[in-house]
C-alpha cells in the first residue's frame, strides 16, 4: 500500500475523506429536515455556559495583565521619584541615611508586591484557563461523533425500511435464476441471497453499535465535566480577587508606614531649617516674600515700622567702596546715590514685576534707600546688582527684592 506521509496510508486517507463526506451529507439532510437530529438540551446549555465561562476567564486574564503592567509602571515612577529625592538631598541635612533607607525599602516593597501578584494571581489564572482548549476540542469531537451516530442510525433505519422491497425484487431475480439452474443448485442460490441481505444489515448494525459506543463514552465524560467546571468558577473568582485584595491591602499598609517615616523626616528637616534660618539663613527661606500691595491701614503701619527701623539701618556709607577685580587687586568704586549696605543673595529670585530685581544665588546687591520711604513694604529692600552698577553706572536697573532671600555682608 502506498505511503502518503508519516503514519498516513492511502487507505486511512480514503477512510477519513469518506467520514467527512458522510458527516457533511448528514448535516445537510438534518438542516433540510429530511433527517432527525439527536438533541440534548441539558448538554447544549452546558456548552453555552462553557463558552461564556471561557470568554469571561480570558477577559479577566487580559485585565489582570493590564493591572500588573500598571503596577510595574507605578514602580518605575516611584523609583525615579525616590532617586530624585536622594540626588537633591544634601549630605549634611537631617535624616540623609534614613531617606536613603526609605528609598531602598520602597523599591523592595514594589518588587515584592509585583512578584506576589504574579505568583498568587496571574499564574493561577493561566492554569485555570489552560484547561479550556482541551475541553473545547473534546466538545467539538463529541459533536462530530454525534453526527456519525445519527448517520449510522439513519443507515440502519433505511436498510430496515427498504428490506421488504429489496426482498421482493431479489426474490423475482432468484426465481428466474432457480428456474434456469439445475435442481441441485437452486438451494445454494436461495441461501446466498439470504446471506447477502443479512450481511448488509449486520454490517450497518455493527457500525451503529460502534458509533453509539464512541459517542456515549465522550458524552458521559463531558456531561460530568462541564457542569463541574461551570461551578468551579465561583471559587476561582473568590480566590483570585481575595489574593489581589489581600496583597494590595498589605502593600499599601507597609507603604503607608514608609510614607509616614518619610513625612516625619521632612518635618524634622523643616524644623532644623527654621532654627538655622534664624541665625544665618543657611537653608531655604522660611517665609514667603511679602506682597507689596497693602491696604491703606497696612501701608500706614508699614510706613511707621519702616520709619522706626530706619534708625537701626546702617547709615549711608561713603560714595566709594572697595571692590575686588578679576586680576585680584582691590580698587575703589563709586557707590550709587543713597547706598546703604551690601547683601549677598543666598537663593535665586525670579522677578514677577518690572519693578522687582531678579537675583541669582551668590550675586552681590547694593542696597539703596527708597526715593519715597512711604513706598517701602515690610520685608522688601531696594537695590541693584553690584556687577551691573560697575558696568553701567547710572543705567543699572534698580528694583525691589525680598530681604529674606539675602544675607548681610
Amino acid at each position: 500500500m502506498a505511503e502518503m506521509g508519516k503514519g498516513v496510508t492511502a487507505g486511512k486517507l480514503a477512510s477519513s475523506m469518506q467520514k467527512k463526506l458522510t458527516r457533511a451529507q448528514e448535516k445537510v439532510l438534518q438542516k433540510l429536515g429530511k433527517a432527525d437530529e439527536t438533541k440534548d438540551a441539558a448538554f447544549e446549555e452546558s456548552v453555552v455556559n462553557f463558552n461564556k465561562q471561557m470568554a469571561e476567564g480570558t477577559k479577566l486574564q487580559k485585565d489582570l495583565r493590564v493591572y500588573l503592567t500598571a503596577v510595574k509602571a507605578m514602580h518605575d515612577s516611584s523609583r525615579r521619584l525616590q532617586e530624585c529625592l536622594a540626588d537633591m538631598y544634601e549630605p549634611e541635612w537631617y535624616g540623609k541615611e534614613e531617606v536613603d533607607s526609605i528609598a531602598e525599602d520602597t523599591d523592595l516593597l514594589w518588587i515584592d508586591f509585583h512578584q506576589k501578584l504574579v505568583d498568587q494571581a496571574l499564574i493561577s489564572m493561566d492554569t485555570y484557563l489552560g484547561q479550556f482548549p482541551d475541553i473545547k476540542a473534546r466538545v467539538a469531537k463529541r459533536d462530530r461523533k454525534l453526527v456519525d451516530f445519527d448517520s449510522a442510525r439513519h443507515h440502519v433505519a433505511s436498510i430496515q425500511k427498504s428490506k421488504k422491497k429489496d426482498e421482493v425484487k431479489l426474490a423475482k431475480q432468484v426465481a428466474l435464476l432457480e428456474k434456469a439452474a439445475p435442481v441441485w443448485a437452486q438451494g445454494m442460490i436461495s441461501a446466498h441471497h439470504v446471506a447477502q441481505t443479512n450481511l448488509s444489515r449486520n454490517q450497518a448494525e455493527d457500525e451503529l453499535g460502534r458509533a453509539q459506543k464512541v459517542f456515549e463514552e465522550m458524552n458521559v465524560d463531558l456531561q460530568e465535566e462541564l457542569p463541574a467546571l461551570w461551578n468551579s468558577r465561583v471559587g476561582f473568582y473568590v480566590n483570585t480577587f481575595q489574593s489581589v485584595a489581600s496583597l494590595s491591602e498589605k502593600f499599601h499598609r507597609e507603604m503607608g508606614k514608609l510614607n509616614h517615616s518619610l513625612n516625619e523626616v521632612m518635618t524634622k528637616l523643616e524644623e532644623q531649617n527654621k532654627d538655622l534660618a534664624g541665625t544665618n539663613h543657611s537653608l531655604t527661606p522660611q517665609e514667603s516674600p511679602i506682597p507689596k500691595s497693602q491696604s491703606k491701614e497696612e501701608s500706614a503701619d508699614a510706613a511707621g515700622t519702616a520709619g522706626a527701623e530706619s534708625n537701626s539701618l546702617p547709615a549711608a556709607q561713603d560714595e566709594a567702596s572697595p571692590v575686588a577685580t578679576s586680576n585680584g587687586s582691590v580698587e575703589e568704586v563709586e557707590m550709587p546715590p543713597g547706598f546703604l549696605f551690601k547683601v549677598k543673595a543666598m537663593h535665586d529670585y525670579i522677578a514677577n514685576d518690572a519693578d522687582e530685581l531678579e537675583m541669582k544665588s551668590g550675586d552681590i546687591v547694593l542696597v539703596v534707600s527708597y526715593d519715597n520711604p512711604e513706598e517701602q513694604d515690610d520685608g522688601w529692600l531696594m537695590g541693584m546688582l553690584e556687577a551691573n552698577w560697575i558696568k553701567e553706572k547710572g543705567l543699572a536697573h534698580k528694583g525691589v527684592f525680598p530681604e529674606n532671600f539675602t544675607q548681610n555682608l
